[in-house]
C-alpha cells in the first residue's frame, strides 16, 4: 500500500463538513443512560448506541462520507473495500444509496450474518484467508484492474472525519442535559473510530479524557502508546471480538490517537461476554462482542470513573445468532 501522507490528517472542520453530508442520511443515534448502570458503577454513564446506526454499526458514517465525496466522473467504476464485516456493510449500503457498484474483500471466517447482509445490500464479496493472505493487496489488485476507488476501513481522512461525527453528537447530546464528557472509552482496531471521536470531542471539550479499549492479546494500540511507535499483534485470530483484530494501528489514525488519547485498556473475552449479556438483560440492547469492549472494560473496573460523566461507545450490533445465544446464556 505504501506510506500514507500523514500531512493530510483530518481536522475538526472536516468533521463539521462530514456532519453536513450525513445529515438526514445517517441516524443520530441515542445516548443512553440507565440508572441501574449508574448505580452499579457509581458514575453517570452514557452509552452511544451505534448499534442502532444504519447497517448496525458506526461504519456507515465514514463509508458514506468517503463515497459521497467521490467525483461523479469516477463513480461508474465503483468502490472496493476490505473488511471483517461492519465496514463491508457500511460501504455496501452507502454505495447502494449512491447507485454505485461495491466489491468487498472479506475474511472467509467472518461471521456469516455479516457476509449475508453485505451481499443482500448488493455488494460482491470476495473471500480470503486472514492468516495467509493480504487483504489490502487483493483489494488494490481489484482497484487497479477496474479503476475503482478504494474505501479503506480507517486510514483515510474522510473515513476518520465521518466517524468523528459521533463525537460531535456526544458533546451536543450531553450539553442538552447540562453535562460535558469527562471520560470517554472507545474500542480500537485500526483506530478510525477512536481517532475520529477523540478529534470530534476534544475540539469542543479539550478536558475530556480518553481511553482506547481492546481485547486481551490484541492490544496493539495500547502497546503503541507506551512505545511511541506502531506495534503489531502477534496473532490475527483468537478472540470473540472479530471486529477488533487489525494487525496494527493505522498510519493516519495513530498520530491522532497518540496525541489525543495516549492510554489504553483491555478486556478478556469472558469480560466482553459478560458485557454483551449485561447489555441484553439490563439495557435491552443487542451488542456484538467488539462493540461491547468499552462497556466490558467499565464493568470490569479497568478505569476509575467514580463520580464522573462517562461515555462508552457501543460500536456495533452485528453478532451471529448462535454466538449471541451462547453469550447471553452465560
Amino acid at each position: 500500500m505504501g506510506i500514507l501522507d500523514t500531512t493530510i490528517l483530518p481536522t475538526a472542520a472536516d468533521i463539521d463538513a462530514a456532519a453536513k453530508r450525513l445529515l438526514g442520511v445517517a441516524v443520530r443515534t441515542p445516548l443512553i443512560n440507565a440508572a441501574v448502570l449508574d448505580d452499579l458503577l457509581g458514575a453517570k454513564v452514557f452509552l452511544k448506541a451505534e448499534t442502532l446506526q444504519r447497517t448496525g454499526s458506526f461504519k456507515f458514517r465514514g463509508a458514506y462520507n468517503k463515497i459521497s465525496s467521490i467525483p461523479l466522473e469516477k463513480r461508474a467504476a465503483g468502490v472496493v473495500a476490505y473488511s471483517s464485516g461492519n465496514h463491508a456493510q457500511g460501504v455496501a449500503a452507502a454505495a447502494k444509496l449512491l447507485g454505485m457498484r461495491a466489491t468487498i474483500v472479506m475474511p472467509s471466517d467472518a461471521p456469516r450474518a455479516k457476509r449475508l447482509r453485505t451481499e443482500a445490500l448488493g455488494a460482491e464479496v470476495i473471500g480470503y484467508d486472514r492468516n495467509t493472505e493480504d487483504r489490502a493487496a487483493i483489494a488494490m489488485k481489484l482497484v487497479n484492474e477496474r479503476g475503482a476507488t478504494l474505501v479503506p476501513p480507517y486510514d483515510d481522512p474522510l473515513i476518520i472525519a465521518g466517524q468523528g461525527t459521533i463525537g460531535v453528537e456526544i458533546v451536543e447530546q450531553l450539553a442538552e442535559r447540562g453535562l460535558t464528557p469527562e471520560i470517554v472509552v472507545v474500542g480500537a482496531s485500526g483506530g478510525g473510530l477512536a481517532a475520529g471521536i477523540s478529534l470530534g470531542v476534544k475540539s469542543r471539550v479539550a478536558s475530556a479524557k480518553f481511553y482506547t479499549a481492546e481485547p486481551d492479546g490484541f492490544d496493539d494500540t495500547a502497546r503503541s502508546f507506551v512505545s511511541g511507535k506502531r506495534e503489531a499483534n502477534v496473532r490475527m485470530s483468537g478472540t470473540i471480538c472479530d471486529a477488533l483484530m487489525t494487525a496494527t494501528p493505522g498510519e493516519l489514525t495513530f498520530p491522532i490517537t497518540s496525541k489525543l488519547i495516549g492510554q489504553g485498556i483491555s478486556a478478556t473475552d469472558a469480560e466482553v461476554g459478560r458485557a454483551v449479556r449485561y447489555a441484553f438483560e439490563e439495557l435491552k440492547l443487542v451488542v456484538e462482542p467488539g462493540g461491547a469492549i468499552g462497556l466490558a472494560a467499565l464493568l470490569a473496573g479497568k478505569v476509575d470513573i467514580k463520580g464522573k460523566v462517562v461515555v462508552a461507545i457501543l460500536s456495533g450490533g452485528n453478532v451471529d445468532t448462535e454466538l449471541f445465544a451462547k453469550l447471553i446464556a452465560g
